[in-house]
């Protein structure tokens, strides 16, 4: 008589790849990268001349080098004071000469205001530590966010976050987010 090779249950072979690959679904960390949210202006065709030039007044300088020294304005400044300058920069309350210009606009809600011509101007190194590169964008784009939540909480007792649409797109016509970034380069 022939003896019988023993099987192996094979129903419970799936059972068990199911249940390790829950386990490694499961244990398994998945990294998220984390970026900066930005949206691009529409296409123009043609720019009239007038943008091309914009005044150096109007630009507020922020530049990061390879050693993440920042400087702003010509002046070395830590990143803890960025945020206030930039603030300063864009509200130009007492409509300083070496501030940016202001056009006056009729904004809905608001009726006739000036707005600030100001643009922010931001250049880092090549070899500039990412984590750099964030905080400063986090400072510039922080005193745009603290500018409009002010103005929102002045004009209608509410967050911005809170306003209707139309009323957020009023307070973006009034502060602009007009952060330009130049591509970095390789310090010689």
């Amino acid at each position: 008589m022939a003896r019988k090779t023993p099987e192996v249950p094979a129903a419970s072979l799936a059972d068990i790849a199911f249940m390790l690959l829950i386990f490694f679904l499961v244990t398994t960390t998945m990294d998220v990268d984390s970026g900066l949210e930005r949206r691009l202006p529409q296409w123009q065709e043609q720019q009239p001349e007038d943008d091309q030039q914009i005044k150096e007044r109007n630009v507020f300088v922020v530049l990061v080098n390879r050693n993440n020294d920042l400087l702003v304005e010509g002046e070395i400044t830590r990143i803890d004071d960025l945020r206030e300058k930039a603030k300063e920069f864009m509200l130009n309350p007492n409509n300083e000469d070496n501030l940016p210009e202001k056009e006056p606009m009729e904004v809905p809600f608001f009726g006739q205001v000036n707005v600030t011509k100001g643009v922010i101007s931001l250049r880092n190194d090549l070899d500039t530590k990412y984590g750099t590169y964030i905080a400063v964008q986090n400072e510039l784009v922080g005193a745009i966010n603290e500018l409009r939540e002010d103005l929102a909480k002045s004009k209608f007792g509410k967050s911005y976050a809170d306003l209707e649409r139309d009323q957020q797109k009023a307070i973006k016509m009034i502060i602009p987010s007009r952060i330009s970034e130049a591509e970095p380069k390789k310090a010689k």
